[in-house]
């Protein structure tokens, strides 16, 4: 027995329950793009990358950002084809089976609720130093508060704030960027060229100075960083032109990564040696600043790290309730996530994953040693999972998109589909590699293995609902493939 994914009917736009709706103009979509690859771990831990490969974690940050590239072309593929706030869950749902969108759906979902918390707690720590008078925990509060409410009022609210959180990442990466090299080439005034220089890429122990097998244990340190590239494609379901949307940003992500990515780590091992004890002591950013004789750049960095992570708290819970939307549409979740107010917001959906969010905020300040540890070691590996249920979803869905609507296939994954399962195998080979990483109580092994065990558990809760309920695969008929366009009204 097969079933249908369950659509909502087209009705008038601004009625109550209606679905969501397109409330999001082009500058919000190219912004949540662009600001989708740039999260706080970029600023925060490269330093750890750097320490452990030397200037050879621009190889790390390629590869992995290689692989982003490779996944995001394939997701790109199948949304631009079907553009659903389910996004990859959805594609895996009518690809590989109910169970594959119902467990990488609750997967997801999962991951950026506990990212809620780490970020929260980020932030707080941030604002207490500037305003002590209010605890890290009142700080949190207000943050989760504030953000919560902004998600709820509209789905436009959400893309003025990320745009302009977005925006504050891009303009300062990008001036410290041209800053920067301004500085490696000897032509800003005040920076002696006897430190800042193109040759700390080779010297100092040379461009890999812990060996080649440093770059993989790099990967390890960087991999999760990248993850957020995909938000992009979940909100493309409530744009004005979902295909578009999807389109442009899949073609966009290659000079994305690499400038952002490669071009600021690039500039950060140029200005000052790998081993300059500042990297480790104050930060990758803030060390190459200080170099430059910026004053006060400690809390530029600190407020460009806040608007990251209000950035990414900001999108992780736009991104975890249209998750739980999604699958409330699908029968995956409780029916009242698909149900959204007058303005298109799945309110049940937003506050179902904010509630989840401060309860692990409170574990992390009352129990962060046991039951947060836990939640963040056993969600770290999921973004692999994720990229690997899109590698296997696209794989079958070229096939069904050819044979029902080849017209749709707009993006297309290069070299299918021998390029397809080298990026599988490669996700393969990291989550592998993560297995010999034994040091620490967040260990690679530890992050695995956890990360399986809940995997394990979601997947067995997912087949015995199947089998319970009678439901097989989805089919691959046409209901999928028009889906957004019932989901979606124009506001």
């Amino acid at each position: 027995m097969t079933s249908q994914p369950t659509t909502t009917a087209p009705t008038q736009a601004g009625d109550p329950g209606n679905g969501l709706h397109a409330g999001l103009k082009n500058r919000h979509l190219s912004m949540i793009a662009i600001g989708g690859v740039i999260g706080a771990g970029l600023f925060v831990g490269s330093s750890s990358g750097i320490a452990t490969a030397g200037p050879g974690i621009l190889l790390s940050y390629a590869l992995v950002g290689t692989l982003v590239v490779l996944v995001m072309r394939m997701l790109g593929e199948m949304s631009a084809a079907n553009p659903t706030s389910g996004s990859f869950s959805a594609h895996a749902d009518r690809a590989l089976g109910r169970w594959a969108g119902f467990s990488i759906g609750w997967l997801y979902w999962f991951f950026w609720v506990v990212v809620l918390a780490v970020e929260a707690t980020a932030g707080a720590k941030i604002l207490e130093g500037w305003i002590p008078a209010v605890p890290q925990w009142g700080w949190a509060l207000i943050v989760m508060t504030v953000l919560t409410a902004t998600n709820l009022v509209s789905v436009g609210s959400y893309g003025e704030f990320e745009f302009w959180f977005a925006g504050i990442k891009v303009v300062a990466i990008g001036a410290f960027i041209v800053v920067g090299l301004l500085a490696v080439l000897g032509v800003l005034p005040g920076v002696h060229d006897d430190k800042a220089s193109f040759s700390n890429l080779t010297g100092h122990g040379g461009f890999l100075p812990h060996g080649p097998g440093a770059i993989l244990t790099g990967v390890l340190l960087v991999v999760f960083s990248f993850m957020g590239s995909e938000i992009a494609t979940l909100a493309a379901g409530e744009s004005e032109n979902p295909q578009r949307a999807v389109t442009k940003s899949t073609n966009s992500i290659i000079w994305r990564i690499g400038v952002f990515y490669l071009g600021s780590i690039l500039i950060v091992v140029s200005l000052l040696p790998w081993n300059d004890p500042s990297i480790k002591e104050k930060g990758s950013y803030v060390a190459a600043l200080d170099s430059l004789g910026i004053a006060h750049a400690g809390q530029i960095m600190n407020f460009i790290v806040l608007t990251s992570v209000l950035s990414c708290l900001n999108s992780g819970l736009y991104t975890a309730s249209r998750m739980a939307f999604s699958l409330g549409q699908r029968g995956d979740a409780p029916k009242a996530f698909a149900r959204t107010t007058s303005r298109g917001v799945p309110m049940a959906a937003i506050v179902a994953s904010v509630v989840f969010g401060f309860v692990a905020v409170f574990f992390n300040y009352e129990f962060p040693d046991s039951v947060f540890l836990f939640l963040v070691n056993s969600s770290g590996a999921i973004a692999l999972f994720v990229w690997l249920v899109i590698c296997f979803s696209q794989l079958r869905m070229r096939k069904i998109i050819q044979a029902e609507a080849p017209e749709k296939l707009v993006v297309k994954m290069w070299l299918y589909p021998y390029l397809t399962w080298a990026t599988a195998g490669l996700i393969v080979f990291v989550l592998g590699y993560m297995l010999t990483d034994t040091e620490g109580a967040s260990s690679g092994r530890t992050t695995v293995l956890l990360s399986l065990l809940v995997a394990a558990a979601v997947v067995a809760v997912a087949l015995v609902k199947q089998k319970v309920t009678g439901g097989g695969r989805t089919a691959p008929a046409a209901a999928g493939a028009d889906e957004t366009a019932d989901q979606v009204s124009v506001g």
